[in-house]
Parts: C-alpha cells; structure tokens; sequence
C-alpha cells in the first residue's frame, strides 16, 4: 500500500523551460563579464550553493569583484532577474500537477518534496502555490546535503512516517534520485511530462522506470490506498 508519495521539484512539479530562463550566462551577459569568464567562476559554485554553504548573493558578489564588475546596484539587479526568473516558473504549471495533488491529499496519501535547490529558491518553493500541498519539504540548501545522499530521503520518510516501500517518489531522473530511492526500496517513477527536446534539461526517458507522462498517471500507481476514516 502506497501510503506516501515524494516529489522532485525542478522539471517534475514545475519546469523552468516554460519561461525565459536566467541562468550563468545570462547573468554574465547583464553583468558585461565574458561568457567564459563568469561561467568560470559560477560553475564551481553548484555544490556549496545546493548545501546551504554559499548563498546566491555572496556567490554572485564575489565573482563580480573578481572580474572587476561589482557594484550594490549591479549586484542587486542580478539577483532579482534571478529570483523573479524562479518565480514565474510556478506560473507555468503543468495543468493536471494541482488536480493531482488534490487527489492525492484527498485519498489520505501524504505528500512530501525533496529539491536540490539554491538560496534564492527556498523562499520561492515555501511562498508558491504548491507549499500548502506538501506534509514535508526537504530541501538541500536547509539540509546541507542534496540527492543522490539517501539521508536526505530517510529524513523526508522519517517526517512522513512511512517506510520506503510504503513510498513512491517521482522525479524527472536529474540528480541520479529515481537510482537512490529505488536502492532504498521505494517505488520509483519517471515523470516525464515536461521533457522536451533542445532543452537543457538533466535527463531524458531513462530505461528501466515506469514513465508517468502526465500528472494525473500518478494516481495509478497509489492503487489500494484507503480514504481515512471520517
């Protein structure tokens, strides 16, 4: 009996293709740093900004300094785009993500979310119109670790209340998760409902998963799950 079912965040409950993207090299362009350079600097940042070490503005700060661009205003401009950017993906949802979380929450399944994600997204996530909906939320930049690591998925279980094969967990496959949640023993799902090509996107269809290609695909696998006593 499917009891729980835990979420990815990017490219599985919303997608950041939907809408302009503001990534490094878009950063780079408004800051008038060469692309090369800024990525340079930016790239090596992901680790330390999905653990919770390094916030986006210390990040973005120092490579201003080193490329001899910073100013306050600067600075802050690129930090809105940033932040702005991560809003408006939740403006572009997939439109059977908020009927199937309804389901969900209407069967007595709990509902938890585990995010590799950055500073500038915690804030996002938790001020979205998808946060009322999660019984936990387990994301990196608060857990100072971030998947693959299992005890990021032990964690949201533990909060959950359930055992892994009690758990199914959908996410696009980025991050090498659909792999550390089946080794725990959960049910592992592919979403594939945003995929498309000439994206950026981490994945494509992966082998060896069941592929859910739209939201409400979901709700097959939680099968023999009871509503809760009234």
């Amino acid at each position: 009996m499917i009891k729980a079912v835990i979420f990815d965040m990017f490219e599985t409950l919303i997608t950041q293709f939907n809408s302009p993207v503001y990534f490094g090299a878009h950063m780079a362009a408004d800051a008038g740093v060469p692309q090369s350079d800024f990525l340079k600097l930016w790239e090596p940042t992901g680790e330390a900004r999905t653990t919770g070490r390094l916030t986006l503005e210390a990040a973005l700060g120092e490579i201003l300094r080193k490329t001899n661009s910073y100013s306050e205003a600067l600075l802050n401009r690129l930090v809105e785009k940033r932040k702005a950017a991560k809003r408006e993906c939740f403006r572009h949802l997939h439109p059977e993500i908020l009927p199937m979380l309804e389901e969900l929450k209407g069967s007595g399944i709990r509902v938890g979310l585990i995010s590799n994600c950055f500073s500038e997204e915690v804030d996002v996530i938790r001020n979205s119109i998808l946060h009322p909906y999660f019984d936990a939320e387990y994301l990196s930049f608060e857990q100072g670790l971030q998947k693959p690591d299992p005890e990021i998925f032990i964690r949201c279980m533990a909060c959950l209340n359930v055992k892994a094969e009690e758990c199914l967990y959908v996410g696009d496959g980025g991050s090498r998760e659909l792999e550390a949640a089946s080794a725990l023993g959960m049910k592992a799902v592919q979403a594939v409902w945003y995929l498309k090509d000439g994206t950026t996107q981490p994945t494509g269809r992966m082998a060896g998963y069941a592929h859910a290609e739209s939201p409400l695909d979901i709700m097959k696998y939680c099968r023999c799950v009871h509503r809760p006593q009234e």
